[in-house]
């Protein structure tokens, strides 16, 4: 199930929403979310639901043990004993191909493939889970003693199958103790119908002109730079509409849930970029991988071992393939060239060429996510750096969908400016402000539904992982 279909909007949210609120104390609540999100995931996976109970389970269990134990000898087996569990069943499930795949190449014989599928939205629970038990370990969080607080926080719908990685720590009050007001309810609803119309008006319309261009067997002539920019803006408006649904949900039910995106492709550098860009995620490598391996606290050598290590594995963590290795490689260098050969050069640049070369350098980036195979990567990339661009406008004629769904690329590259933030900065104290906005929530709410109607069913990008 997704949040832009008919049955999760005219259906599993209502009544989701209908019964949370009959229930009486938060326990009820807490109650009432576990059992509907459990049958939100098994919507999609029926069979796997058995996997995240037995996850939470264990986990559950890892953390009482972490709190009877005092000896750090103790405590680092239970730890050791966490991880390979955790890491271990993702990498079976999400791993375990790509693994025999490349031994079998390695050794010359196919080694044959692993037949089950992997679990929806597995990366994004078990890392949840983890910073549960690492900050359990590190005595930053006390053990979760009821079952139920811990299972609602892993299987909580709004945030289970993609994201944001919401931290336990982040909500551990609200799960014993929240209060839901008329005001977070209505702008939860807000912000959800902003996402939803991220979603289905920008995110499939621009997938509409990037997939039929980058799936074609051979490039057509001078279309890799629409096919380049249109996928940057489909991902980008893809997984924040779907951050912003999963946000606005929480605070209907009383959870406040951190940002994860601030206009990235407003960024004026690379490092930038990833302060902005799946806060959550990168904010997760940073205190749970990076900071743990010695963080920029080691030598020159060292730290750049670190970063490239972090990155390969954010990589990793997106696909089992290799143009996300090389594409978590790809942003580690270029963090790497500006931390210690150009971050100078960098500073005295004019900005808007600061924004422009980082937004080069992303394009690019994106082109090695999404292509799967060197080939690929290499087609696109010739056809943005070697030209030429005089067929486009031909390529344009003949496909009518291609055509009328660039009309929303404009609009699309006009979103990733923070004009909200300056129109909200200047007349948000304004008596009509909570009604104009909320009349373009609601014409952004409409606009969606009357284009699912009519749409094809195009599933979140990060569903994937």
């Amino acid at each position: 199930m997704v949040f832009s279909s008919f049955t999760f909007l005219l259906l599993f949210l209502p009544l989701t929403l209908l019964v949370y609120y009959a229930a009486r104390g938060t326990r009820a609540r807490d109650l009432v979310l576990c059992l509907f999100s459990l049958v939100f995931y098994a919507w999609g996976e029926p069979v796997y639901v058995l996997l995240m109970l037995g996850s939470i389970l264990i986990n559950y269990l890892f953390g009482l043990l972490l709190g009877k134990l005092e000896r750090p000898g103790g405590r680092k087996l239970v730890l050791i004993g966490a991880l390979t569990v955790n890491l271990g069943a993702i990498g079976l499930f999400k791993y375990g191909n790509f693994a025999l795949e490349n031994l079998g190449l390695l050794l010359g014989s196919p080694l044959g493939r692993l037949s089950f599928a992997l679990p929806l939205g597995i990366s994004f629970y078990t890392f949840q889970i983890l910073s549960y038990v690492l900050d359990v370990y590190k005595n930053k969080t006390p053990p979760q003693r009821n079952l139920l607080n811990l299972a609602t926080y892993i299987v909580l719908f709004p945030q289970l199958v993609a994201g944001p990685i919401v931290r336990y720590g982040q909500v551990q009050r609200e799960l014993a103790l929240r209060r839901e007001t008329p005001e977070d309810f209505v702008a939860g609803l807000k912000r959800f119908a902003v996402g939803l119309g991220k979603k289905v008006i920008l995110a499939n319309s621009m997938a509409s002109v990037a997939d039929p261009i980058l799936d074609a067997a051979v490039l057509p002539q001078g279309t890799a730079w629409l096919a380049a920019v249109a996928y940057a803006l489909q991902i980008y408006f893809d997984f924040s509409g779907y951050s912003d649904m999963a946000i606005g949900l929480g605070r209907m039910f009383g959870f406040h849930f951190s940002e994860n995106f601030n206009y990235p492709y407003t960024a004026d550098s690379v490092t930038d970029f990833w302060r902005r860009w799946h806060i959550s995620l990168s904010t997760w490598f940073r205190d749970y991988v990076y900071f743990p391996m010695g963080g920029s606290r080691r030598s020159v050598c060292r730290n750049i071992i670190n970063l490239l290590t972090v990155w390969m594995l954010t990589g990793l963590w997106h696909g089992a393939s290799w143009n996300f290795v090389v594409w978590g490689l790809y942003y580690g260098l270029l963090l790497v060239t500006e931390k210690y050969l150009l971050a100078g050069v960098i500073r005295k640049l004019p900005a808007l060429l600061r924004r422009a070369v980082t937004l080069l350098l992303v394009l690019v980036g994106w082109v090695i996510f999404r292509m799967e195979s060197l080939t690929g990567i290499l087609s696109v990339l010739r056809g943005m750096f070697a030209g030429p661009f005089t067929g486009l406008a031909a390529y344009l004629s003949g496909q009518a969908g291609v055509l009328e769904n660039s009309f929303w690329l404009p609009i699309a590259l006009l979103c990733c400016l923070p004009w909200t933030e300056w129109i909200k900065n200047r007349i948000g104290d304004r008596k009509y402000y909570p009604y104009l906005s909320g009349a373009c929530a609601l014409g952004v709410y409409a606009l969606s539904l009357a284009l699912l109607m009519a749409s094809v069913y195009n599933p979140f990008i990060y569903f994937r992982f």
